[in-house]
């Protein structure tokens, strides 16, 4: 598929459509484009194509996410986009939607009602400041999670009866074409469960499932950078029919400092001094992450660019805080003064002066001294 094609545009949705309009959208292009419907049509089997790159991009938290901050291009490292092969083949670009060419010649495959079944994953992108990635801290986060229904249980159903689906007669699947391909989806009315509540919960309009809000206190460790992902077991949506709960993921991002950088464990401080400390050399004070001050040596005759190293005032490798930590590195900036007094003009001009004596000297100097080696000698031999 061409770089060209937005994924969104593929589907019809917006940039900000959650996870249900998304797939709803992919599956009536499925339906429409599918080449079982649509016999020797090459530009509706190319349509049907795109639709799947596009859906196995964006019902994929992680493609998603890197798709919508780097585009095609930043999918080609996770081994999608670039084409509908990428992405693993014909049914892997239909997850999610239902198993595809479930019966040949005819064949009905086998049923689709599902049971328990593990909750999905949730990503919360979460900010945190320079220097709580490098001390670490602990931050509470508020995400909608999907519970079972505390009013039926889950059920859906307020007496907690169930009856066989009349839209897919208990399979939890529908079926779409005829002969040598067929295509099956998930049932849309009973979500693949083959049954739906005789007398529906008035709480959960007999879904089983409701949105609650849950407030969960994640613990930053120390030295974690941006693009790190943390990963909390069983802190997802609840799973479905006594199914486990899936995992939460939190995405890091550091906020920039006004003094520090990183790279790698090593933490970059550019520090501004005057012509005569570079010159002299001298005590300097620099500040660090925490919040601490340290006193370090300029060597006389310091350049700009020159840089100095604090052991051990770096950040930590994450996962192994007690391990030596990275360095504070200086460069110093040397800044050369703008407003000069009459004073001190005349003070540089005469430090010019010196300078300018100073190389004629070491230039000569050494000439001076041959020659006058060679007359004295001349001069003792006539005598």
């Amino acid at each position: 598929m061409s770089d060209k094609i937005d994924y969104y545009e593929v589907l019809g949705v917006s940039q900000d459509a959650d996870g249900e309009t998304i797939k709803k959208s992919y599956r009536s292009l499925a339906l429409k484009y599918h080449p079982d419907r649509n016999p020797g049509d090459g530009e509706a089997e190319e349509r049907f194509k795109e639709a799947a790159e596009a859906y196995a991009v964006l019902s994929d938290s992680e493609k998603r996410r890197v798709y919508d901050q780097y585009g095609h291009n930043g999918l080609s490292g996770m081994g999608g986009g670039g084409g509908f092969g990428g992405f693993g083949g014909f049914e892997d670009a239909f997850h999610g939607f239902g198993d595809i060419f479930r019966g040949f010649f005819g064949g009905s495959g086998s049923s689709g009602r599902q049971g328990p079944r593990r909750g999905e994953d949730l990503s919360y992108e979460l900010e945190i400041d320079f220097v709580d990635s490098l001390l670490g801290t602990e931050r509470v986060i508020s995400i909608p999670k999907e519970e079972n229904c505390p009013s039926c249980g889950g059920s859906g159903s307020r007496t907690g009866r169930r009856e066989s689906c009349p839209q897919c007669r208990g399979q939890g699947q529908v079926f779409q074409g005829n002969g040598f391909i067929r295509m099956a989806s998930t049932c849309p009315r009973c979500m693949g469960q083959g049954t739906v509540a005789s007398d529906p919960c008035p709480d959960c309009y007999g879904q089983g499932r409701v949105k609650k809000r849950r407030e969960i206190n994640v613990r930053i460790p120390p030295g974690i950078d941006s693009q790190n992902r943390l990963r909390y077991q069983g802190r997802g949506h609840q799973g479905i029919q006594g199914g486990p709960p899936g995992d939460l993921f939190v995405e890091i991002t550091v906020k920039p400092h006004d003094l520090f950088s990183r790279e790698r464990n090593h933490v970059l401080l550019e520090k501004k001094i005057d012509m005569t400390l570079a010159s002299l050399g001298g005590e300097l004070e620099i500040p660090t992450v925490e919040g601490e001050v340290r006193k370090v040596e300029v060597p006389p005759g310091s350049q700009n660019g020159k840089l100095l190293r604090l052991e051990g005032l770096g950040f930590p490798t994450l996962g192994e805080p007690s391990r030596r930590r990275g360095d504070l590195i200086v460069a110093l900036n040397v800044v050369v003064p703008k407003d000069l007094t009459e004073r001190q003009k005349e003070l540089l001009m005469e430090f010019a002066e010196l300078e300018e004596v100073k190389k004629g000297e070491s230039i000569f100097s050494g000439i001076r001294r041959k020659v006058g080696a060679k007359i004295k000698n001349v001069t003792g031999r006539r005598r």
